[in-house]
């Protein structure tokens, strides 16, 4: 049996009605590509090739667990890749959409994140278990205390749902934390409209100190008068919206142009 490594941040779940619930969670249509990350031992993936998945692929980074899941799963043997979900181009991977699947080493479960954020038009959905202090920040609304960079660039692209909570014993080595499963699903925005790359600036800039107002805590981009003396600008970044945030960023972007 395959030894879960603590630098490779691996909990093997070993509760198979929880690994049915996740699986479960997976909204399928019949013609669906999938990509799970991280199979380990397959535990998850046991119950996947059982559904009706038209493009079923697994990547994952352990070199040991790769012979075991191709001894395991014969049929999936080009379909199990040895790579780094991070380092992979998805684009090479599926022809069109995609969802992905996975329980998400905690240690980069938010680079995952940004990597989705990076394909999102290629990304319809993910359900993923990790963290649960990672999946209550994403799923949390604008005045959540937990509410930050990720809850705002995830749920200006994704509807989100916070599904369940698991206990540490459930899995190999039991982790010092509670899990957590979530669901991502895109939602209909194509474009922020608004310059995407200055909202991201804006949203990072506005949390890196979030006790401070955005007054303050945007000072580093040495915003003109006419906006660093907007009422919004008062508040915390914790109490923005999507919305609000893509509001300031097109003032901003207004206010830069009339000054060229």
């Amino acid at each position: 049996m395959i030894r879960p490594k603590k630098k490779l941040g691996q909990h093997f779940l070993i509760d198979q009605e929880i690994a049915i619930r996740i699986v479960d969670a997976l909204p399928l249509h019949g013609n669906d590509s999938i990509l799970e990350i991280g199979p380990g031992t397959g535990v998850l993936t046991q119950y996947l090739i059982k559904k009706d998945i038209e493009h079923f692929k697994v990547v994952e980074l352990d070199r040991e667990s790769v012979p075991f899941l191709k001894k395991k799963f014969p049929d999936m043997v080009e379909d199990i890749l040895e790579d780094d979900f991070l380092k992979l181009d998805v684009n090479q991977l599926f022809p069109n959409n995609f969802s992905i699947i996975g329980n998400f080493p905690y240690n980069i479960s938010s680079q995952i994140f940004f990597q989705v954020l990076d394909y999102r038009d290629k990304v319809d959905q993910v359900v993923c278990m990790l963290q649960k202090e990672v999946a209550q920040r994403i799923a949390s609304p604008p005045g959540s205390k937990v509410y930050g960079i990720l809850s705002v660039l995830l749920q200006a692209y994704y509807d989100i749902e916070y599904l369940f909570e698991v206990f540490p014993e459930v899995f190999n080595p039991p982790p010092k934390v509670m899990s957590a499963v979530i669901r991502l699903q895109r939602n209909d925005r194509k474009t922020l409209g608004c310059d995407e790359k200055l909202f991201k600036q804006i949203v990072k800039q506005g949390f890196n100190t979030r006790r401070k107002t955005l007054r303050n805590a945007l000072k580093p981009l040495n915003l003109p008068i006419e906006i660093t003396s907007l009422p919004l600008l008062d508040k915390r970044a914790e109490r923005l919206s999507v919305e609000d945030f893509k509001a300031l960023t097109i003032l901003i972007e207004e206010s830069r142009a009339a000054i060229r």
